[in-house]
């Protein structure tokens, strides 16, 4: 065989090698996808004290794992327990109030029920002052003093039943309904949960990081002062939306760690996100900035997808958040599950070189 046939022969191989590979890849990417672009992904709490105060002491450090509910760092609860005391007094004083005006009342009606006394014989004495004055009994200014002695009792009446209506309105309603007793019990329930928030406490399992307290630091309400990684964990992998066109929750998977070359481990697809950051539109009064490109062929879009492990689940608690990890997908059976498995098995292997 001469030197130009076996180039030519050569040409002729890497030509096929090349069309079968195209087709291959083609093909991959529609029925056994993969992508590198995946990861452990923790969800991470931020501690921040939802009170201001002194931290007094820090019970736990970092990396630490810790349980729902354990008390993390306290603040200073001097200035807090006074609150909580000065609430207490003032709901106190609330029902002393309440007992003043409670025999002001007493003694109101008392003065109401003695003016309507006074007005009532008063009546019956004008009653008889009319009448005698018919017959020429009494004279004239009697009976004028005793109806201007009648109208000045009654008169005190009204005023006796207004002070009464006074009081009352004053001292509002009583037992539990009274508006004064429920701001003073108000006032005491938020001073003493703000004494419960000067204890900070994790809100689920999982690992302090980056904490940042120390005795004598100041913690300002809302202020982050560590980060609590969770120990529920999920597996993110981003692929080309042409991928995912035959992948439908349920479906198989396989997972490949970079922190446990050579393992695979078979997963499950939960869920494919509703969207992406750019299909997101912000109300900010700002017009529509329509992207613009000279490019023919576009970048593809990326969507992702979230998986779990069917297979040594608890294992994604021991990974750090961020973890990469290499996905392949099992859309759909046969000869693709087959290969994807060998592709998935030869990135596993080739994680023991980088």
């Amino acid at each position: 065989m001469t030197p130009d046939q076996k180039f030519a022969r050569w040409v002729h191989v890497s030509l096929v090698a090349f069309v079968v590979l195209f087709v291959y890849f083609l093909m991959a990417d529609l029925w056994l996808p993969l992508t590198p672009q995946s990861r452990v992904m923790h969800t991470v709490v931020q501690v921040a004290p939802q009170v201001s105060g002194q931290v007094a002491e820090v019970y736990v450090h970092n990396n630490q794992h810790v349980k729902a509910g354990e008390v993390m760092f306290t603040l200073d609860q001097r200035p807090y327990q006074l609150a909580l005391d000065k609430a207490k007094l003032v709901l106190e004083n609330a029902s002393v109030q309440n007992d003043q005006y409670d025999a002001s009342i007493a003694s109101a009606e008392a003065n109401l029920a003695a003016a309507r006394a006074q007005a009532a014989e008063l009546s019956r004495e004008a009653s008889r002052m009319k009448h005698l004055i018919r017959q020429g009994g009494v004279s004239r200014q009697q009976a004028d003093q005793t109806l201007s002695q009648y109208d000045a009792a009654r008169a005190r009446v009204k005023a006796a039943e207004a002070q009464v209506q006074q009081m009352e309105v004053q001292r509002g309603l009583s037992g539990e309904s009274n508006l004064r007793l429920r701001q003073a019990r108000n006032a005491l329930s938020q001073a003493q949960l703000n004494l419960s928030y000067t204890e900070i406490r994790a809100e689920e399992d999982g690992v302090i990081s980056n904490l940042q307290v120390e005795p004598g630091t100041y913690a300002r309400a809302g202020t982050s002062m560590a980060a609590l990684v969770g120990d529920e964990a999920d597996v993110i992998a981003d692929f080309r939306e042409k991928s995912l066109s035959h992948v439908r929750p349920g479906d198989g998977a396989a997972v490949v760690f970079d922190a446990l070359p050579g393992e695979v481990f078979e997963a499950r697809v939960d869920a494919v996100d509703a969207g992406t950051r750019q299909g997101q539109l912000a109300a900010d009064g700002t017009l529509a900035a329509p992207q613009s490109t000279d490019r023919w062929v576009r970048d593809a879009q990326r969507q992702r997808l979230h998986l779990s492990l069917t297979e040594n689940p608890e294992l994604l608690q021991s990974l750090p958040s961020g973890a990469r990890a290499t996905v392949q997908l099992y859309p759909i059976g046969g000869p693709a599950a087959w290969l994807g498995t060998l592709q998935i098995h030869a990135v596993s292997l080739m994680h023991y070189i980088y």
